[in-house]
This record gives structure tokens, sequence and C-alpha cells, in this order.
């Protein structure tokens, strides 16, 4: 199954180029918002909902009818949604595998943002050469380096501050067979000026400048949060941008050593934001989701369930079971 998520949502395919930051902050695509919905209130119980829901949902985000349709079919193709029918409704809920990777993507997007583990001072490089006509090999092993969190230096010569696991190892292996090498140690220090220290690998402006751009967009709405004054729709849609966008700056900022890093970096206070408004929305956001869903339904419990930041953390499994809600579309 593909990613729910891909990395281009990220980072634009850039060719042989230097790694550019998002080429979205906001207007998010209808896949991406679909996924975020659908994981925010169904990945513990899996609970199938009826595509009329969901396209209602979809349509509060801004999100056309026939962008919602085009979004739900495509994510189906992909094996991130399971479809099924009930007399003339079609009812869709997330995959197994795509509910367990939501599960662990999530737990990885909040445990990534935490305080930054102590750095040796060591670096892990990755140096692979792959021919021109191998472009879309080029193209998995860049895709991959980036969601470990390495960045380029140079071509062909990719750089983190931590360790590569096993398990990450094993991949790249098999990605450039016999055409990888992995290196870890300290930089040496050149007598010159013309060197280029390996924490410029990442733009530390731009993602700053993403983090201001965070902080400025969500700030405000914090009061209005911890007063209820967000409510309804209003609370789904905010819920789902700002989970939208968070999820993100771990591939941006993949735990840089804060000592490299220029003072009071704002990870930390974006974290805390995110959680605010993530965790103070969940209840408002949950009644709103399950009388949307109710409209499209003639009887039973929807399996509607949110979550917060610790749930997210702990590990939101997929564990529960749906019981009978949305029996007029379960997925059988």
């Amino acid at each position: 199954m593909a990613s729910p998520f891909d990395i281009e949502e990220i980072y634009p395919d850039d060719g042989e180029h230097s790694l550019r930051l998002p080429r979205r902050q906001a207007g998010n695509s209808p896949q991406g918002v679909a996924v975020t919905l659908l994981a925010d209130y169904t990945v513990r119980t899996r609970a199938a909902l009826p595509s009329a829901a969901i396209v209602a949902l979809l349509a509060e985000s801004g999100v056309t009818t026939a962008g919602a349709r085009t979004a739900i079919s495509r994510l189906s193709r992909r094996g991130v949604l399971e479809g099924s029918r009930h007399g003339r409704r079609s009812s869709y809920r997330l995959s197994r595998a795509a509910a367990a990777n939501l599960s662990a993507g999530a737990q990885w997007i909040l445990t990534s943002t935490a305080a930054t583990t102590s750095w040796d001072g060591c670096w892990t490089t990755v140096a692979f050469s792959l021919p021109q006509d191998r472009s879309a090999q080029r193209r998995a092993l860049r895709g991959q380096l980036r969601w470990l969190g390495y960045a380029p230096l140079y071509d062909g010569l990719w750089i983190s501050p931590y360790e590569l696991t096993s398990p990450a190892r094993e991949l790249l292996g098999q990605l450039a067979a016999g055409r990888v090498t992995v290196f870890r140690g300290r930089q040496s220090a050149l007598d010159t000026t013309s060197q280029r220290a390996p924490i410029e690998a990442w733009d530390i402006d731009a993602i700053s400048g993403h983090y201001e751009v965070f902080l400025r967009r969500w700030t405000p709405l914090v009061p209005l949060v911890r007063s209820g004054r967000v409510d309804g729709a209003a609370a789904v849609r905010a819920r789902t941008e700002v989970m939208d966008t968070f999820r993100r700056f771990p591939i941006l900022d993949p735990r840089l050593p804060l000592e490299l890093l220029p003072a009071r970096w704002p990870r930390q206070p974006a974290r805390e934001l995110f959680a605010a408004v993530y965790d103070g929305l969940a209840e408002p956001a949950e009644r709103h989701v399950r009388a949307v869903v109710a409209r499209f339904i003639d009887s039973g419990e929807p399996g509607v369930r949110a979550h917060t930041t610790t749930d997210l953390v702990t590990g939101v499994r997929g564990d529960e079971s749906p019981g009978e809600g949305c029996r007029d579309g379960a997925a059988g």
C-alpha cells in the first residue's frame, strides 16, 4: 500500500536541484484533508463513513463535491481507503494498513517535535551514485532519505546528525544495492573560509520562517478555544488544518540539535501551540463530526472518536471495535 502521504506534499519533486521548502503552507490537497479527517476521528475504530458524509465534511473545509469524490476515489485506488456498498449507498473506511501507518505516523510527529535528544557531535553521511537512466530509483532513494530526516549537503551526499537505524539501513540497501555507502564521524575543520558547515544542508532561516507563520496563524485562536467559542464546523476545520500543517515540521526540522540552531528556536513553542489547539478542539469537533455523519445513516452509533496529543504519543492502534455504527453502509 502506498503511504497515505507523499513526500511531494512536503517537498516538490526538484529533480537534481537542491532541496526546497514546502510549496504549500495553506490550501492543503483534498486527499491530505480527507486522510487527516478520517484519521482524526476514525483511526481507532476504522468505522466506515458514508461517502456523502465524507463529502459534506470536506465541503466544510472548502473542498468541492467533485474534488472530494475524486480524492476518495484516488485514496481507494491507493489502498488507503476501503469501499463498500449497501443498496445505493457507498461507504469508506481506512484500510488496516493505512490505520496502522497513520497511528505510527502521528506518534512519530509528536515524539519528533518533543525535546531534542542529546547529540554526540557526529554526523551520519549517506553517499550514493546512480546512473541518469535510473531516475525513478534515485527519486525513491531521495524520498526515503528525506523521510528519515536527511538533507543533501552536496549532490549524492546526504547527512543527518543522528545514527541510521538498522531498518533504515536495510531499506536504503534495497533501494540502491551496491551504490550506497554510510559513514559516521565528526566534521574536520579546514583552514579556509570556503568550508560549508553540515547544518547548512538545511535552510535554517526558511524553516524558522515556517515556524513563525504557524505561530502567528494559530496563537490568536487559543483564547477562543479555551473559552469554548470555537464550535461546530469551525472546530473541525481548524483542527484539521492545524494537524495538516504541523505534521510537516518533523520533515522540515528533523530534531536538529539545538546547539547548532539560533537561540529561542521555535520548535517547542510550535508544539505547545499545536497541542493547545488540537486538544482544545477535540470535544466540539467530535460532536460536529458525529452530527454530520448521523445525517447520512439510519441508526446506530457512528464510531467517531477524537483523540488528543497524549493519545497520539501513547499510540492510537485502531484496536477499538466500530460496533454496529454506520449499519446502512458499513464495510463488510
